[in-house]
């Protein structure tokens, strides 16, 4: 079999891979990209961008459904039609990669189509529909292969026409029913658009509250917003059976309680495949569930890792990150190494949910000495702002041995916005004292950091 010689080879071409790709081609290296599915990965097809636009819409209409007892009289008419063709025309050229392939040749890229695996330290070989090609990486490999939804073995499930994300994205009706097993970030967020659309929706969540990984407040808040808009809520509950008769689905819960709907939606997390990857031949454990990586994203010599499988936050914005820093590894030029103290994270419900940093509950686990600070929205506008569709908090960390935030959460109307400030005090650990003495511009929403901080005195 013939062996085609090359400088990098990236398996998986998402967010991250696409990018630190692109750089060293860009640099001059001989650059041979590898992908089994579309260039760019989940985000642009079936994530962070079509998600948006789906949500922009919903939140079109809860805004108009406000405006009775404010600015007049409104009538909705939820239509799904725009959305689904907004989707397939302008964001993911109905699954279509060929710009995105075209965009990495433009920058010097070699690309090829089909399924890479590691069969050997700097070697590559992949499953293409011509058959295998073998590829020799003269100064090393880089993975960034994503994850896949986690799918839970409730049984009965398998073998049901269930929805992941990427099904969901991909619909062109909003069905009349819809169950969604996770109460998580991407199952918050279809939840309320597809509710908003007119769909009977229900969300089962194992844990206590919505958004775990969020604070408790977060959870409780978005908990309330759901019962308003009709939104049904069952936590501390698992599918314990799941069926399908062709029509609708039954979902039979762990306390015994049975609901159906047309549709099921499997939110549940995901998952990183590193058997398939054969991280093996670097010495590296296959069974593991991430790629353990140093500061400048090596796994090994010769072998880099970026984005979801290294296992520090599945976000786009995280794998770029780590891209940038991994192409100047590569490349051996200088430059900051990786430091995830501030990584921020939105989730794009209504009210949204924007975090950096530590939770309150992280913080102590690090063994920090923790002091809280918390304002609702209302409470610092002063009368202001309306209460409908203005709910939210912020809440702020202090590691108070060193008088810095390490941690806070913004909910609220533009709760992802007004985290830039939050997220620049927790990476540049700007001591507490300068952060009183700023002065906050009023009316914003971002003026509740304040009154946080000021928080923090009486704990």
């Amino acid at each position: 079999m013939d062996i085609e010689e090359t400088d990098v080879v990236v398996i998986g071409m998402g967010p991250g891979g696409e990018d630190a790709a692109g750089r060293l081609a860009e640099a001059g290296l001989h650059v041979t990209g590898v992908e089994a599915r579309l260039v760019g990965g989940e985000c642009p097809y079936w994530g962070c961008v079509p998600s948006k636009m789906m949500i922009r819409a919903a939140n079109l209409l809860a805004e108009a459904r406000r405006i009775p007892g404010i600015a007049g009289t409104s009538t909705v008419a939820p239509d799904w039609g725009p959305v689904a063709r907004r989707i397939r025309q302008e964001a993911t050229d109905s699954w279509d990669d060929r710009v995105a392939v075209d965009r990495f040749a433009g920058k010097g890229g070699h690309f090829t189509r089909g399924r890479g695996r590691i069969t050997g330290r700097g070697e590559v070989t992949v499953d293409t529909a011509e058959g295998q090609q073998v590829f020799r990486a003269r100064r090393g490999i880089l993975v960034s292969t994503g994850t896949e939804p986690a799918v839970p073995p409730v049984p009965g499930l398998a073998g049901t026409p269930y929805w992941t994300n990427r099904e969901a994205i991909e619909a062109e009706q909003v069905p009349r029913s819809l169950i969604v097993l996770g109460g998580g970030a991407v199952g918050a967020e279809l939840a309320q658009v597809f509710a908003r659309f007119g769909a009977r929706v229900a969300v089962v969540e194992a844990l206590p509250r919505l958004l775990p990984l969020e604070e408790p407040e977060a959870g409780d808040l978005l908990a309330e917003v759901f019962a308003r808009e009709g939104i049904a809520v069952r936590t501390c509950s698992r599918a314990g059976q799941v069926s399908h008769d062709g029509h609708q689905f039954t979902v039979t819960l762990s306390g015994g309680e049975v609901m159906k709907a047309q549709r099921l939606l499997v939110a549940t997390g995901r998952r990183a495949d590193l058997t398939s990857l054969g991280i093996g031949a670097y010495g590296l454990d296959e069974t593991a569930g991430a790629i353990t990586t140093d500061e400048r994203l090596r796994a090994a010599d010769g072998l880099w890792a970026v984005g979801d499988i290294t296992g520090k936050g599945a976000f786009t914005h995280v794998s770029m990150y780590q891209a940038a820093i991994a192409a100047r590894d590569i490349l051996g030029t200088d430059g900051p190494p990786a430091s995830y103290r501030a990584v921020p994270r939105v989730t794009f419900t209504d009210p949204e949910i924007g975090s950096v940093g530590l939770t309150e509950a992280g913080a102590r686990e690090h063994g920090l000495a923790v002091r809280t600070g918390t304002t609702q929205l209302a409470s610092s506008a002063r009368g202001w702002i309306h209460k409908a569709g203005n709910e939210g908090f912020i809440k702020v960390i202090e590691d108070s041995r060193h008088g810095v935030l390490v941690g806070a959460t913004s909910a609220g109307p533009v709760g992802g916005e007004v985290l830039g400030a939050l997220a620049v005090a927790v990476h540049g650990q700007v001591p507490i004292a300068g952060l009183r003495t700023m002065i906050y511009a009023y009316p914003t929403f971002h003026r509740a950091i304040e009154a946080a901080l000021a928080d923090l005195t009486q704990h």
